[in-house]
């Protein structure tokens, strides 16, 4: 049988039902899902086509219409010369047959039913739905997001949600009062509830409960399970500690289930949400309400996603300050690892991603599971092996004592935990996380059409600001093909160093007489556009703002303040604060020509108490979301960056707000393989800001030469942060290559599928950005340290068409220094192989110097 065929001679193209428009049951159009004591509208999908009846209408149908969905649903066949009706959309494949209480006892798979192919069903309740994704044909030849509701009755009644698509299935378990994953991993067909459930039951044993509790996703104490809970909190007193939730309504959609649960004792209302996304991304969160009379004291609120027992793996990341993402990977057999951030931003330190997986995963090959916190707050993540030998990950807020305290009919939602699977190793992992960030982005428009080669003044003028020298500086930058223009710190109040002037935004007549307006004019004239840089949650204690207003400053009014940086934190939930630096921000982006906003935050939140002296971290992240969000609102044409001393604050919940983000302070090349590496699992390349820096590093002292340099900052979203007047003849036109060079790849390089190598040398680093289709590649291999081989390994380049024939071509880049006396035969002259002798047999790379790379086009 010819793949995507079904077994009735069926293809998918016409398997099509738009299953609630075939029932005469509920006037709304409603499939109704039997589950707990009441059952959930699924709400109508949008039609297809805007002349197509609207489900209410209650018009006459096609019989033959009817008369296909049966011949589906009964293995019969369809009428696959009639066109489909116009209120069809894309659907999946019938499910198996199942039971449930509203239908009568296998009356519908009877010889009776299946030879009467001309009478209407009743509700199905087990209709796969097939969403079209948009995710291009690379990812996947043909993925489609499909939901499979069933109910099946027995001793033991167990009702199961499955949501497929075709990399990946999560089947869920909801008959508790809470929903537990019994599979998320690869794609299962045509599996029903009841032989899940018999695979998956797990025996009883000596030494444990007479009962198995459920690992769901927010783990109970209360039913037996050891998991860390998933909801933590008490009222007044300390009762209603260990909540229990047994009743369960279920909404299930074309892609995916919420729940709602309540508690009738402790009066808390739990409800979660699970969806796959068309990239193959699971999105999982929970809301809790109090539903009771007094406060209810949320102490933790988080989300955990199981894992198989093959997933022994643990990857994880750490860092510091120009040091972010740096990557660990160990074996996990027993007990917990877990990070807690308390910084109040993402972090450089412990970033919210983790990934499991099978301990043969590597970057093209195993199964892998990544969860990531789409969150730019403090965080807690968890990945534990119980001792029943069952794995999870559980991630969400870390609250401080007291934070958040629920008055009566008050709800806290979770942030999003985004969790990736593939079969197919990290590569293609981190493309479900990029594909999520880029459909988040382009969701809240914040996704730019061009981005643009930029020039950051900081490390080429740092607090030396002058007009004239910085039009110089604008000359030299559009001589070697910059097209942005970003003026740093100093520009505003009397910000002539660390210690004072954050907070006031209005541009310092003692270093601009006449405004910005010369400058940026002068940048126009050359071609380039205007950038700014803006610390809007800061403040210093020498400033206009904290003299007026020291009640505007985020601490405890009982203790002294810990410093960082000379700087104290705005106090953004302080609504005339936030007025006021909003009023200050709306204007000078109104009076000025400004494209581009680089948004920084260069501290931690350190005991940051609200103004009622509570912990204020929570409110204080949700009111930056606020005022980016309506600064973003009131100017659209603007890209703001994310920046927090470097890497502070990348997560997929900035990155919805934002265009890009500042990867790290270090520019150091061979700092910055490693960090880009690190964060690149789950920020596509064209969101990093990776740019060419001076000579000599300002971070770690090294110098490093401009072919390494610039080979480094060309794969994601390029800039330069050196000085181009300060740059050599050699060193000039180097630049001036590999700007033209990322200019000339630029839609394959912000567009494509990062790819990363596995090599037989440690002391080498591959990478780069290969087309949807797999007809182009741009690549980079990078000889980090001395290698301990004169000749190093061959290369071996996965992900091309095998059946290909690609032209393989060294794209020079200034100097290749190495030890060897010769090139290998394909540097000197372009080559022609098969996909498949690429990945098989490997390229064969020179033998270089350390901290030098080479750059390797590919296309068919």
């Amino acid at each position: 049988m010819g793949r995507g065929a079904h077994p009735c001679g069926v293809s998918d193209g016409v398997r099509h039902v738009r299953a609630f428009q075939l029932h005469e049951d509920d006037p709304e159009g409603n499939l109704r899902v039997g589950i707990g004591r009441r059952g959930i509208g699924v709400p109508p999908l949008p039609q297809r086509d805007a002349a197509a009846p609207a489900p209410a209408a209650r018009v006459a149908r096609r019989a033959d219409d009817h008369l296909d969905l049966q011949r589906l649903l009964l293995g019969v066949g369809a009428d696959v010369d009639r066109p489909q009706a116009t209120y069809h959309v894309r659907l999946g494949a019938v499910a198996r047959g199942v039971h449930n209480r509203l239908q009568p006892a296998r009356r519908w798979r009877d010889h009776r039913s299946a030879s009467n192919i001309d009478r209407v069903l009743h509700p199905a309740q087990a209709i796969r739905f097939r969403v079209d994704a948009r995710l291009d044909e690379r990812l996947s030849r043909s993925r489609r997001c499909v939901v499979s509701v069933a109910t099946v009755t027995g001793e033991a009644s167990t009702r199961v949600v499955h949501l497929v698509h075709e990399t990946v299935s999560v089947v869920v378990d909801v008959s508790g009062g809470v929903p537990s994953i019994v599979h998320w991993g690869a794609p299962l067909s045509g599996s029903d509830a009841a032989t899940l459930t018999a695979m998956t039951a797990r025996p009883l044993t000596h030494g444990s409960l007479d009962l198995v509790p459920p690992l769901q996703i927010v783990p109970q104490h209360s039913l037996g399970v050891l998991a860390r809970p998933g909801l933590q909190g008490h009222r007044p007193g300390g009762r209603d500690w260990a909540p229990r939730f047994s009743e369960c309504d279920v909404r299930a959609t074309g892609r995916s289930v919420t729940t709602v649960s309540h508690d009738r004792i402790a009066k808390l209302r739990l409800e979660t949400h699970l969806e796959l996304t068309e990239s193959g991304a699971l999105r999982a969160s929970a809301t809790v309400t109090n539903e009771g009379d007094t406060r209810f004291l949320l102490d933790a609120l988080t989300v955990a996603l199981p894992v198989p027992s093959s997933a022994r793996d643990l990857t994880t990341y750490s860092g510091r300050w120009s040091r972010e993402s740096t990557t660990h990977r160990q074996t996990i057999d027993h007990g917990a690892w877990t990070t807690e951030n308390r910084t109040g931003r993402t972090s450089h330190e412990y970033p919210p991603t983790l990934w499991w997986s099978t301990v043969d995963a590597r970057e093209w090959g195993g199964e892998v599971w990544g969860c990531h916190l789409a969150w730019s707050g403090n965080h807690s993540l968890l990945a534990e092996v119980m001792p029943d030998g069952r794995r999870y990950a559980q991630l969400g807020e870390l609250l401080m004592p007291g934070e958040v305290c629920l008055d009566p009919g008050a709800s806290y939602a979770t942030p999003v935990v985004v969790g990736a699977y593939t079969s197919g190793g990290f590569t293609l992992a981190s493309w479900v996380m990029h594909e999520h960030v880029r459909t988040a982005a382009r969701d809240t428009a914040a996704s730019p059409r061009t981005r643009k080669v930029l020039l950051n003044t900081w490390e080429a003028t740092y607090f030396d600001h002058d007009t004239e020298q910085l039009k110089a500086l604008a000359d030299a930058a559009a001589d070697v093909g910059i097209e942005r223009f970003v003026l740093d710190d100093g520009w505003f109040g009397a910000r002539r160093n660390d210690r004072a002037g954050l907070g006031d935004w209005v541009v310092s007549r003692e270093v601009y007489p006449q405004g910005l307006a010369p400058l940026i004019a002068h940048v126009r004239s050359r071609g380039m556009d205007f950038g700014i840089w803006v610390e809007p949650e800061m403040v210093n204690r020498d400033s206009d703002l904290v003299r007026a207003h020291p009640e505007w400053v985020l601490h405890s009014p009982d203790y002294e303040p810990v410093m960082a940086r000379h700087q104290l934190l705005l106090d953004l939930t302080n609504e005339a604060a936030f007025s006021h630096i909003y009023g200050q921000l709306d204007a000078l982006l109104r009076d000025h020509d400004i494209a581009f906003v680089k948004w920084d935050m260069n501290r931690p939140l350190i005991h940051a108490s609200a103004a009622d002296g509570t912990a204020g971290a929570h409110r204080q992240t949700l009111a930056f979301y606020r005022l980016l969000d309506v600064l973003r609102a009131a100017h659209p044409r603007v890209e703001f960056e994310s920046c927090a001393s470097g890497g502070g604050r990348i997560d997929h919940s900035v990155l919805s707000r934002t265009v890009r983000a500042w990867t790290s302070d270090c520019n150091d090349p061979l700092e910055r393989q490693r960090i880009q590496r690190g964060v690149g699992m789950w920020v596509p390349n064209e969101m990093l800001g990776m740019h060419v820096g001076a000579r000599v590093s300002h971070t770690t002292g090294r110098s490093q030469s401009i072919e390494m340099r610039a080979i480094t900052a060309m794969f994601g979203w390029m800039g330069v942060e050196c000085d181009p007047r300060k740059l050599d003849d050699h060193e000039r036109t180097v630049l001036r290559t590999a700007i033209a060079l990322h200019k000339q790849h630029r839609e394959l390089l912000h567009g494509g599928l990062t790819v990363r190598f596995d090599l037989d040398d440690d002391t080498a680093l591959a990478h780069g950005v290969m087309s949807h289709d797999a007809s182009e590649a741009l690549l980079s291999y990078m000889q980090m340290t001395t290698s301990p081989w004169l000749v190093a390994p061959r290369w071996r380049i996965n992900g091309l068409d095998p059946e290909r024939t690609y032209t393989v071509a060294h794209l020079p880049l200034g100097r290749l220094g190495g030890i060897g006396h010769t090139l290998p035969d394909w540097m000197n002259s372009p080559l022609r192989c098969t996909g498949r002798e690429l990945a098989v047999v490997g390229l064969q790379p020179p033998s270089m110097w350390p901290e030098s790379g080479m750059l390797v086009h590919l296309a068919s």
